[in-house]
């Protein structure tokens, strides 16, 4: 169902998010524009730009999650202007990570962009990493 209102998108952001997080990708894909310019940057590769590469990443993503669900979501802004708006979160979950056969805790900070695109606001940009505690200077050295 098409997000009316930016309250509406976030919260199918957060659902997204439980579904990945068993796997499933379809709530993300369903978020996104569907123009082109979608872009998204996830724990596991590098930034994807195009809907295809970017369906294609969330596939990816979602194929290292199983059995896990959403457990927490810390605001930390938003930013809105005329159709476009800016949302900063941590998200926090648990779920089987790759290979494992434990469940493990699953945090992430988040940067969301939405675009409002014909009277419905759509994901347009989506970046998660994992730094979500102080590191060290050394950590950012590229390898």
């Amino acid at each position: 169902m098409p997000a009316k209102t930016l309250e509406d998108a976030i919260e199918q952001s957060h659902s997204a998010l439980d579904a990945i997080l068993k796997g499933d990708k379809a709530g993300y894909e369903a978020l996104f524009s569907e123009r082109d310019d979608v872009t998204l940057g996830n724990p596991f590769g590098p930034f994807a730009r195009g809907r295809k590469k970017v369906e294609a990443t969330l596939a990816g993503a979602a194929s290292n999650y199983r059995d896990g669900r959403m457990t927490g979501v810390d605001l930390v802004a938003t930013y809105v202007s005329d159709g476009l708006a800016v949302v900063v979160e941590n998200e926090r979950g648990e779920a089987k990570v790759g290979g494992a056969r434990d469940v493990v805790p699953v945090a992430v900070r988040v940067t969301s962009v939405f675009r409002l695109d014909d009277d419905a606001w759509k994901l347009v940009h989506r970046h998660a990493d994992p730094i979500t505690t102080p590191r060290p200077a050394e950590s950012v050295i590229a390898r």
